[in-house]
């Protein structure tokens, strides 16, 4: 059934609509709500509910927050209770690992005052200031399609048709998409947003930026036997298991009752298609620092997500006319801290002021120009420009080399210079894999099933469903071209760098068959990030299928 065959859709009108109920997009329904409580907000969040798509480590700045709800540590309700009081950060060979002294550390590296918490839980208390502000929330709803008036102007979004078959065709069950309206419209749909990088092509907003750097995490939520538990703890680790010239690192965060979020982050611009992040995990975890904690233990939980890593230079335009990007929609994360949290409410925050003084003077649909040229001044800006070079030195110098040089480089920032400038990231992840000719398979261990896992039994607690009668969220531009380069010159990397297997290749004899499993998506859109020829996109399922992570 075409689009001029359907029922027209239903619309509601707004002052303000958000997409993405995470830090970023509450933070600024809040703020707006705060500004003038008669602006009309609603959040629409792809989620069965809110923070069943939210993943991150994660040790949070307070200053966002302190920004937003001054009060938050004397709210009883506020799941943020765990003060980091032990802060350690290694080198790790195969057998060894060297403690770096936190005297070495630039200051800005130091997580003294911040907090250990999960980014889920604290989104759902979030959730429940902006709704008692008057905010209205809609889970489960995923925003397909950009509205744009007759100027060319955003004017809102709708929200996907439910009910569609996998031949296209409506079901019995078919219910039209919703068309939510608005004066301004703000983006927080999180790292390579599906709406965002439709908006980012469309208006040319990364003319004259650097391409966007990624990295994949993957976390494990463990309970782990009472003395193991170590209160307040947050350990960081780069080196082992990957190689020098491979980016990534580790992170294990001890907090609340005995739970330990352990994590892994691959940057995204390696180079062998052999690798895969989720086994280099897995080898992770095995290392004789880290081992003994999980000993005794249960694993609750697992999940992906990509990481925007460009930063400073990356950041594209953040305005277009009738709406914004805030968040990780922009790309606001501080590498070497893995922290983005706190950018992402202060982004939120500053859109809102703007659309709130735009809505004051009677505006609609224009472009808020002050939010794009205030950012770099902002506390997000200060906190970006610092550490620019920490991720492109990185790349190209190596781990040993590129660290020690974006450590001097932090130090020399936190005085006021840069004996780099700033430093170019070079082709985009996507263009950095070698041909597999090139490189050597990487043999991995079996997993044992109690300290390491495979990917399946690992998709299973992260919750993940999907309606498998719906059309592929997985698009495939060109088939022929997926068997010719993906499969032929770089040997498949899909079935290794997607965390949740959900591509295969299965041989048949001389001609192999390209397979989507796409009831295993966790949504971390590393396939529309990753793949060589940029010949896979992530769009959004029905709402509410995905991951459905609990305490992540």
């Amino acid at each position: 059934m075409s689009q001029q065959d359907l029922p027209a859709r239903e619309a509601m009108e707004f002052d303000v609509v958000i997409v993405g109920a995470g830090p970023a997009g509450l933070a600024a329904a809040i703020a707006l709500k705060e500004a003038n409580s008669e602006i009309s907000v609603v959040v629409v969040e792809k989620g069965s509910e809110v923070g069943a798509h939210i993943l991150s480590g994660a040790v949070i700045d307070p200053v966002g927050l302190d920004r937003l709800l001054p009060d938050w540590r004397g709210d009883e309700t506020a799941p943020i209770k765990t003060k980091v009081t032990d802060d350690r950060f290694y080198y790790l060979g195969h057998n060894g690992a060297l403690r770096l002294p936190n005297i070495m550390m630039p200051p800005l590296m130091s997580n003294h005052g911040n907090y250990i918490v999960s980014l889920g839980s604290v989104c759902r208390w979030l959730a429940t200031k902006a709704e008692a502000l008057g905010v209205e929330i809609y889970p489960g709803f995923a925003a397909a399609e950009v509205l744009y008036g007759e100027g060319g102007a955003v004017e809102g979004v709708a929200t996907g048709d439910m009910g569609i078959g996998k031949s296209g065709a409506p079901k019995d069950s078919f219910t039209r998409g919703m068309e939510l309206r608005a004066k301004y419209t703000l983006f927080a749909e999180g790292a390579r947003g599906n709406l965002g990088k439709q908006l980012i092509a469309k208006f040319n907003l990364a003319d004259g930026r650097e391409p966007q750097k990624f990295g994949l995490g993957l976390k494990e939520l463990w309970q782990v036997a009472p003395d193991k538990h170590r209160k307040g703890m947050v350990q960081h680790s780069f080196g082992w298991p990957l190689d020098n010239s491979t980016g990534g690192g580790s992170f294990l965060y001890h907090f609340d009752d005995n739970l330990v979020s352990v994590g892994f982050v691959v940057h995204l611009n390696y180079k062998n298609p052999y690798l895969s992040p989720f086994e280099e995990f897995q080898r992770f975890k095995t290392h004789p620092l880290v081992r003994g904690t999980f000993e005794g233990g249960k694993r609750l939980a697992y999940g992906a997500r990509a990481l925007t890593e460009g930063g400073w230079q990356s950041v594209p335009k953040l305005t277009f006319p009738g709406g914004a990007l805030i968040g990780c929609d922009a790309g606001f994360m501080n590498v070497p801290r893995i922290k983005g949290s706190h950018n992402a409410m202060l982004s939120g925050m500053l859109a809102a002021e703007q659309v709130a003084l735009a809505l004051a003077a009677g505006r609609a649909h224009d472009e808020l120009t002050m939010y794009d040229e205030a950012w770099r001044g902002s506390l997000i800006g200060r906190d970006l420009k610092r550490v620019r070079n920490a991720k492109p030195l990185w790349s190209k110098y190596g781990t040993l080399a590129g660290i020690a040089l974006g450590g001097l480089d932090m130090w020399t920032n936190t005085l006021g210079f840069s004996l780099f400038g700033t430093v170019s990231h070079g082709k985009p992840d996507y263009a950095s894999l070698k041909p597999a000719a090139q490189c050597k398979p990487i043999a991995y261990p079996k997993p044992d099933g109690k300290l390491t896992f495979d990917r399946l039994s690992s998709v299973f607690l992260s919750n993940t469903n999907h309606e498998e009668d719906q059309p592929p969220h997985l698009k495939v531009a060109d088939m022929a071209l997926q068997k010719a380069s993906e499969h032929d010159v770089f040997a498949g990397p899909s079935s290794r760098y997607c965390p949740a297997g959900v591509y295969e290749w299965v041989d048949e004899g001389s001609d192999p068959k390209f397979v989507i499993n796409a009831q295993n998506c966790v949504h971390c859109k590393t396939c529309d990030i990753k793949d060589p020829n940029q010949n896979i996109t992530w769009v959004p399922p029905e709402g509410a299928g995905g991951p459905n992570y609990q305490e992540m």
